[in-house]
């Protein structure tokens, strides 16, 4: 049994030796294509195995050596809770003047800091670290509007300034 590392960088396999002999013959694998046969310490190329080396027409060029093959690196994303802390806090800095941003400040908080985390944890797997600190950014100026307009709005009610207009805790 073998896998393959195809033109499109994805993983297949496990295949048989005959099948592999068919994708040879299809032209869908070459002498250059990675090769990882079932017992095999490992990666090699199709055109180094003795078996497939003579289904090619050229071969291999000696300076290529199998050990410098190593399968295809997972694929970094995005995570997932960097993207919702930002949204949350584009949110909540839009909401801060009807609803002080509540409760999408607190959840881009929450989310953003959990997105750095897991950022920083698996770095070779997540990615979003901009995503993150802007939504952390974006909470944190929601939340410290909200303080502020709190904050002026007991400094109004205890000074008896009766001329604030108050419309759902907002002035």
């Amino acid at each position: 049994m073998y896998k393959i590392i195809g033109q499109d960088g994805k993983e297949y396999g496990p295949v048989t030796g005959e099948q592999l002999r068919q994708w040879i013959a299809q032209n869908r694998v070459d002498s250059r294509t990675p090769v990882f046969a079932e017992g095999a310490n490992d990666w090699t190329f199709a055109g180094l195995l003795p078996e497939f080396a003579t289904l090619f027409a050229g071969a291999v060029p000696p300076a290529i050596a199998p050990q410098t093959i190593a399968p295809p690196a997972q694929a970094r994303k995005t995570n997932g809770f960097a993207t919702t802390g930002l949204i949350c806090g584009i949110l909540s800095l839009t909401l801060c003047w009807c609803c002080n941003g509540v409760p999408f400040n607190l959840l881009g908080l929450t989310f953003s800091i959990i997105a750095l985390l897991q950022i920083n944890e698996n770095p070779q797997t997540h990615e979003g670290r901009g995503l993150a600190i802007a939504g952390i950014i974006l909470s944190a100026v929601s939340i410290l509007i909200m303080l502020a307009s709190m904050a002026f709005l007991l400094v109004s009610m205890a000074t008896g300034h009766s001329h604030v207009i108050i419309n759902n805790g907002q002035f």
